[in-house]
């Protein structure tokens, strides 16, 4: 048997690396595409993260056999061009679509993401979703939506509280009329309670005056007996006089 060439060893153990530590490849036939279209091609796929190489049949599956990338050996007829894909697989997908469209020399014939088979429909299928970016910002939406909606909930609790109490208090039989209407109503028990207090006032003077009515009887009492008292001594005085006179 002879043995390959170290050039041949190179390419081999570079097709594996590259299958090894890329997120997907993708096998087409390029068969009838100019330099032009194919350069053009390449120069897309590598804004996107794809690395789109030509390599031989025979090299790819020497490099793919005893490896969880075998099924890729099926693909490899005609001439062999594969796209490594480092990043977004649908937007490679989409890429090789629609150059595809345009130019149907490009077959698309299928590939391997993360260990697992993928036909051609398969990678139709990702062509079809929307591109990285949009699934993100997608899944941050759905992420937010829950708490916006939590936000808004603890938001309108005060606000249907009072409502519900305002609708309570006037479902209520009996209750008062709202604050607007109470303020006539509360001038009147203040003018009542003026003149209740002046009422008071007038009837408490007369009783004062009548208290103090023995106090003053009660000191013309005091004066006036101590003038009483000569006037009940001197009675005996006034016997004694003619019965001098009589001797």
């Amino acid at each position: 048997m002879e043995n390959p060439r170290p050039e041949k060893i190179a390419v081999v153990d570079e097709v594996r690396d590259k299958i090894e530590t890329a997120d997907a490849a993708v096998v087409t036939e390029y068969r009838g595409l100019t330099v032009t279209e194919m350069a053009g091609l390449r120069k897309s796929l590598k804004a996107l993260g794809g690395d789109f190489k030509v390599f031989k049949n025979t090299l790819v599956r020497r490099a793919v056999t005893g490896t969880t990338s075998e099924s890729l050996a099926d693909h490899l007829t005609g001439p062999t061009a594969i796209a490594f894909v480092d990043g977004d697989v649908s937007a490679v997908a989409k890429a090789l679509r629609d150059f595809a469209k345009d130019n149907p020399a490009l077959i698309i014939k299928g590939g391997i993401l993360d260990g697992s088979t993928l036909s051609a429909g398969d990678l139709k299928a990702l062509a079809e979703l929307p591109s990285r970016e949009v699934l993100l910002a997608r899944f941050a939406g759905l992420l937010a939506s829950p708490m916006q909606s939590f936000a808004s909930l603890l938001k309108a609790i005060p606000t249907n509280f009072a409502y519900g109490l305002s609708a309570l208090i006037e479902s209520r039989p009996g209750e008062p009329a709202p604050v607007v209407e109470q303020a006539p109503a509360e001038e009147a028990p203040a003018a009542e309670a003026v003149t209740q207090e002046a009422e008071a006032v007038a009837e408490e003077t007369p009783i004062e005056a009548a208290a103090q009515e023995p106090v003053a009887e009660e000191t013309a009492t005091e004066e006036a007996e101590p003038t009483e008292a000569p006037v009940t001594e001197e009675a005996p005085a006034t016997d004694e006089a003619p019965a001098e006179s009589a001797e």
